[in-house]
């Protein structure tokens, strides 16, 4: 019998075999046997899987863990017991992780490489980067002999099918938030370039390392161990990447007016080990009309902000114009260096004149908009500082004043939206947060927008019109009348049934050595409102998480875990005789 054969066989008996077990939710391998396989192995020393699995039943490690039968059996095509599948799977990532790391680390550096930002006035699917990175993603796919299409240039689908009519949605974007290259500067004065992986330390920073680019690798490299390795599969599985996530969501919504949606859909955007529940997205955004400024003393011209309404950014910067410049930044650092004293200490304000103007800079923490707890936020602290000189530094009244006084008035500090009254709390879910971000200025209006992410307990309804009367009643009191746009989404919430969701978080907990519970999300994925829809991964929850912050980076040791982790699932789920 020649190898072909041989495989063949294998794979009907392992197929055979599935429908004659109840799936286990261990796989009997520890973190600690698998960080000693690692180290047994290496890339240059596995060539493919059976190989591998014959060389490891030799090995002590196998010996010591009791390995043996699991992998006599699958390589002698005998039917596998529960905890031996999940074994095998659990190996399976591990040999993918060995096999394919180093290619995978490249193929992140090179779709890092391509900027996929959104570029005002330019739609995504006709941005040449857009085209470049479907381009790259399809000659990947096509030499790891999975099916390509690109759907308009707005998803680009990859399958890999198996032998059911079930089908599993995977989700990643290649779009990124935009930078603000000054600010990647690490603590000792390193430079990074945005678009290029630097690699200090077992850091890889670089815009899409973290969200979500890396979602995109881990599971086409999973892909491509299991099509190469001719494992059964008994349903298909579609890697859908999106290309507005980040910006106007319609991408994912344009693909399902043309094609099924799947049975299952799993985000590879969020947190570990599955997520099942994501706050609702929303958006208050003010514009105040530009107005000649009225008074006497300094004018401030420009502010900036996030550049995004779901980015909070390390650094916000005003400009003011002044007769007395010298005399200006002196009083505003002065006032800047005892306002941070007073309102905790952990930001700086600084004032220095450049050329004929003076720069006021508020410096934080940059920081996801879903995680505001994480960062200082330089935005809100602009403009509750600018609002709190009124009497001590004299400023002439204009549209950034006015926004001063309303961002000051209604948000404050406070994140949790206690200033305005409008807080509440879900005992699963969290807090209600509510993050000043993105700031814009045009020629007509100046604009300032707070990010909401809205937790069960209280409908959208309710709370744009609990919103929406306050603000009404502010502005009537302080005669400042900005324009509001008011969006606020729906939570989703799963609840957590059938054999699918049991294995994801078996998979996820094990190898991560987490406790094995659902978890919540402040952040929202594309799966929000598809059927069976979860996140898994790839950011481990204990961990600061670095997507949309300045200095973005994922750590190389992580991203090896998350291609072995999603290897692993997609054999593990495919495989499953009922989902």
């Amino acid at each position: 019998m020649d190898f072909s054969l041989k495989h063949l066989a294998a794979t009907t008996l392992m197929i055979a075999s599935l429908s004659s077990f109840t799936p286990s939710a261990f796989a009997n391998i520890t973190t600690q046997q698998s960080a000693a396989i690692l180290k047994t192995f290496s890339e240059s020393s596995v060539t493919d899987f059976r190989e591998f699995l014959g060389r490891l039943a030799q090995s002590d490690v196998a010996k010591s863990g009791d390995l043996g039968p699991a992998i006599s059996a699958f390589l002698d095509n005998k039917a596998l017991s529960s905890e031996q599948q999940n074994e095998i799977h659990r190996l399976l990532g591990l040999y993918a992780r060995l096999k394919y790391g180093s290619a995978a680390t490249e193929t992140l550096r090179e779709l890092v490489a391509i900027p996929t930002f959104r570029v005002d006035g330019v739609a995504q699917y006709d941005n040449p980067e857009f085209i470049k990175i479907a381009d790259k993603i399809k000659d990947l796919a096509q030499s790891f002999n999975l099916n390509f299409r690109n759907i308009d240039n707005r998803i680009y689908e990859i399958a890999l099918e198996g032998s059911g009519d079930e089908v599993v949605g995977i989700h990643a974007h290649a779009d990124v938030v935009p930078v603000t290259p000054e600010n990647w500067v690490l603590k000792d004065g390193t430079r990074l370039d945005p678009f290029k992986v630097t690699l200090i330390g077992d850091r890889m920073y670089g815009r899409g390392t973290e969200d979500d680019k890396n979602g995109i690798v881990v599971s086409l490299y999973a892909m491509k161990v299991i099509k190469e390795e001719k494992l059964p599969l008994a349903r298909n599985f579609k890697l859908l990447v999106d290309t507005t996530e980040e910006t106007t969501g319609d991408a994912i919504p344009y693909y399902f007016e043309h094609n099924p949606t799947p049975n299952y859909n799993l985000a590879l955007d969020g947190g570990y080990p599955v997520v099942i529940a994501e706050k609702g997205y929303g958006t208050v955004m003010a514009s105040f009309a530009r107005r000649d400024g009225e008074g006497k003393g300094a004018e401030i011209v420009s502010m900036t902000g996030g550049l995004a309404t779901n980015q909070i950014p390390s650094a916000s910067v005003v400009t003011l114009v002044s007769d007395k410049p010298d005399e200006l930044a002196a009083s505003l650092h002065k006032a800047g260096t005892e306002y941070a004293k007073r309102n905790g200490g952990n930001f700086e304000v600084t004032a220095k004149v450049v050329g004929k103007d003076v720069k006021l800079t508020v410096t934080g923490v940059s920081a996801h908009s879903s995680e505001p707890e994480s960062g200082v936020n330089p935005v809100a602290r602009m403009l509750d500082f600018i609002n709190s000189l009124d009497g001590k530094v004299a400023l002439k009244h204009n549209h950034i004043t006015d926004a001063a006084r309303y961002a000051a008035d209604n948000w404050g500090l406070d994140y949790l939206g206690g200033k305005l009254g409008v807080g509440f709390s879900d005992s699963f879910m969290g807090p209600l947060t509510a993050s000043l971000t993105f700031v814009g200025m045009d020629e007509k209006a100046f604009k300032l927008a707070v990010n909401l992410r809205v937790p069960k307990g209280k409908s959208p309804e309710a709370l744009n019109s609990e919103i929406t009367d306050k603000l009404a009643t502010w502005s009537k009191k302080s005669h400042i009348a900005p324009t509001f746009d008011i969006s606020i989404a729906e939570p989703m919430y799963r609840n957590p049934e059938g054999e699918w969701v049991k294995a994801l978080l078996a998979v996820a907990s094990e190898n991560l050595g987490m406790e094995h519970k659902y978890g919540t999300s402040a952040g929202a994925t594309s799966v929000h409102e598809l059927p069976n829809g979860v996140q898994f991964g790839l950011a481990r929850p204990e961990v600061k998480y670095t997507g949309h912050t300045d200095n973005e980076f994922k750590t190389v040791d992580q991203f090896l875990l998350d291609l072995q982790i999603v290897t692993e699932m997609m054999g593990r789920i495919g495989q499953l005789p009922k989902l």
